[in-house]
């Protein structure tokens, strides 16, 4: 199977890798300089300084053109800010002919759109192409290494989720196929909101009732809302929705989680960001999910805190207060 993947980011490497194991894979890079120097050292010193490249992984810098229209599946590694632009850019180069899977997780900033999810975002701007999501609780350094994981391939098109799982399942990866590429994406965007606040109880020294308890509400909040949106409510149930939701609240590789962490030591929101030398999608995401829960009429309380405390609105402490005061009510 040929398949390119495009963005060479800690996931998008590490998923390169991974299938590189068994696949032809071309990661491609923007940057020239940078992808010289993987394909010369066999290694994203970046990203993975300790994860060699697999033998099937060759690196690019060519430009996006014909030769992505012989590959087998074409992946997109960038965040979710730059998604829009990248499949406005492949949408005349692979028509409905290649199926395409995204990695990003997280709603569209104002700035960029209209707050959308990448699925919504694909039906604007390549309402031709074939795509959908690849999901679920991962972290890039773990699957680089060949640690097991379980992911989930979510699209309405079948045919997208087959290439999907036949280019990543293997004695490491579990792939499951979905259908409910909302539920997906939701469940997707929303945890990384909900792990900062997590990061926060952590950071705060809560303790683990605390995290339980956010976690477990957090779930509820990710359910209504993508019910709300269309989606089931069996999909936040899986690897998607808990899985993903407890995985970056509680792993200690969760940029996330960091972010939360960060602030409850009395960081700034700028300081936190720029600590991590990654994207944390929950801090670009988070005014966004909760503007889109006002507009379906859904109770978002956690979230809303998130966006306060991002906002300078409100300190770790007052968030806390304000979760802890709200009034009585049934489960």
């Amino acid at each position: 199977m040929k398949i390119a993947v495009l963005g060479a980011g800690a996931w998008g490497t590490a998923l390169a890798i991974n299938a590189g194991a068994h696949h032809t894979v071309t990661l491609w890079a923007r940057d020239v300089p940078q992808a010289q120097a993987m394909q010369a050292e066999r290694v994203n010193t970046r990203y993975l300084p300790e994860q060699p490249f697999t033998a099937g992984v060759q690196v690019s810098s060519a430009p996006l053109g014909p030769w992505l229209a012989e590959q087998d599946l074409v992946v997109i590694g960038s965040p979710m800010s730059s998604l829009r632009g990248m499949l406005t850019q492949l949408a005349p180069i692979l028509g409905s002919s290649v199926p395409v899977a995204w990695l990003c997780k997280g709603f569209e900033a104002a700035s960029v759109g209209d707050g959308y999810m990448a699925h919504e975002v694909q039906a604007q701007v390549a309402p031709a192409l074939r795509g959908g999501a690849l999901s679920g609780p991962s972290f890039a350094q773990e699957v680089a290494r060949g640690m097991p994981t379980a992911l989930v391939a979510a699209s309405s098109d079948a045919a997208v989720r087959d290439a999907m799982v036949q280019a990543f399942h293997n004695n490491s990866l579990r792939v499951y196929a979905n259908d409910d590429i909302v539920g997906v994406e939701v469940g997707g965007a929303v945890k990384n909101v909900l792990a900062i606040a997590t990061g926060l109880c952590d950071g705060l020294q809560l303790g683990l009732n605390a995290r339980a308890a956010l976690i477990t509400r957090g779930l509820a909040e990710i359910t209504r809302l993508g019910v709300a949106l269309g989606a089931k409510t069996e999909t936040f149930m899986g690897l998607s929705g808990l899985g993903d939701l407890v995985l970056t609240s509680t792993g200690d590789l969760s940029r996330n989680r960091k972010v939360g962490l960060a602030l409850a030591q009395g960081m700034t929101l700028q300081q936190a960001v720029d600590s991590l030398g990654h994207v944390a999608e929950g801090v670009y995401c988070a005014r966004t999910v909760v503007q889109r829960a006002q507009h379906l009429g859904v109770d978002m309380p956690i979230a809303q805190a998130v966006v306060a405390l991002l906002d300078g609105d409100i300190t770790p402490a007052q968030a806390v207060a304000l979760l802890m005061g709200r009034g009585a009510k049934g489960e």
